[in-house]
């Protein structure tokens, strides 16, 4: 690399330096300097961050909201619940519902001895996965 190249590097630096100057400032009619407008920056960050709130409302849409509509669902099923429904818990036990109280849930789920002796387990509510409603 010769001093020609040199110098016309730092000429080419300067020169673009000097245009980029000009680009972000314009002459109004009194021949005084005036800004241009940031627009073009705003919308540039609006760009950059377009993905990201995309990416949100695609989850929102895709998991969030179907979870809080079967949530919604299960809740009006288990309150829904009432004696002589058959039910299956979320530990697998199936029986059908002989007692409800406030927050519990006594299920008969068999027979202990003699056919008039049934087994009686207590519950919690949200222990239930499924209810099938009684024939009555």
């Amino acid at each position: 690399m010769n001093i020609l190249d040199t110098v016309v590097f730092a000429e080419g630096e300067q020169a673009a330096q000097n245009t980029q100057q000009q680009a972000t400032t314009t002459q109004d009619a009194n021949g005084q300097a005036a800004q241009q407008p940031q627009g073009n920056n705003i919308m540039g960050m609006v760009m950059t961050f377009f993905p990201f709130i995309l990416i949100i409302v695609l989850l929102y849409f895709m998991m969030i909201r179907p979870q809080r509509k079967r949530e919604k669902e299960t809740r009006e099923m288990i309150n829904a619940m009432k004696v002589g429904d058959k039910i299956v818990t979320i530990g697998g036990i199936v029986g059908k519902v002989s007692k409800i109280k406030d927050e519990f849930v006594w299920i008969e789920t068999g027979n202990v001895g003699t056919p008039d002796e049934k087994s009686v387990l207590k519950f919690e509510r949200d222990a239930v996965r499924t209810v099938e409603a009684s024939k009555n």
